[in-house]
């Protein structure tokens, strides 16, 4: 059993205990009993259901279809959707100076499903780019943005997530779960996700992760046709890096820091 969450100074208890039962729903790959709510977040369970009617009633939490269980509600999502919106523009400025640093495409995405999804991307200089139209959904397990992402999740997340057959778009995607799970272990240790033409061929791009102040993930990524990415692949992941510190930066604060 988890240790009961304990709140920093001034903090609500019931705040606290609302956050921790919202989290380990978060966690989970799949519904939860309020026994087991209890269990995984250290909530006393007389608590949990008190605190997951409050939930439910706004929309955090919803019932499953069966079983008994519960789930993370729409209204997380909304709060998402709105976490989203503010991200494009405080990102925009990185994008489009890391996309002039490199002379490459720069793109914001985030995780839908078992899919990226692009929000945003700078496209600077002249010659043929690597271009992701805004809007635009890839598989997850095939990109650099979706590796980074997929490597930041907790393992139960991933395994619920990552669909039993992974669809091969190139001689170079990675298909099997197996080895998929040991480059995303490569992933977390050296920061940096590689797409060395699995997603389509002559493509290739280096994504890393970054965090707003609430913990939502995204990931930035520099694409560009393969004939100017290997041999680069150390320039560029140096690059992203230090973008995407000014970017934890810059939403750490929700704004630009100060120079």
């Amino acid at each position: 059993m988890a240790s009961p969450p304990r709140p920093a100074d001034g903090a609500v208890n019931s705040v606290a205990r609302a956050i921790a039962v919202l989290r380990a729903l978060g966690d989970a790959p799949g519904d939860l009993t309020l026994g087991e709510i209890s269990e995984r977040s250290g909530v006393p369970r007389s608590s949990v259901h008190r605190i997951v009617q409050t939930l439910r009633q706004a929309g955090f939490v919803a019932a499953s279809n069966g079983g008994g269980g519960v789930r993370l509600g729409p209204a997380v999502a909304e709060l998402a959707s709105l976490s989203r919106a503010q991200l494009t523009p405080l990102v925009r400025p990185h994008l489009e100076q890391l996309s002039r640093r490199l002379e490459e495409g720069a793109s914001l995405a985030v995780l839908d499903g078992d899919e990226v999804r692009f929000l945003d991307q700078a496209i600077t200089g002249q010659g043929l780019r690597a271009v992701s139209l805004v809007g635009a959904r890839f598989p997850a397990h095939c990109t650099a943005n979706g590796k980074a992402l997929l490597a930041a999740l907790p393992r139960p997340t991933l395994d619920a997530l990552l669909p039993a057959r992974l669809q091969r778009l190139t001689a170079r995607t990675i298909a099997s779960r197996g080895a998929l799970l040991a480059e995303l272990e490569e992933v977390r240790r050296a920061g940096v996700a590689f797409d060395r033409e699995e997603h389509a061929e002559g493509i290739c791009a280096v994504g890393r992760v970054v965090r707003d102040a609430a913990g939502n993930l995204a990931a930035v990524t520099v694409a560009l046709p393969a004939a100017r990415f290997y041999g680069r692949e150390q320039e560029l992941a140096a690059a992203l890096t230090q973008a995407t510190a000014q970017i934890d930066a810059a939403l750490a604060f929700g704004h630009e820091p100060a120079a």
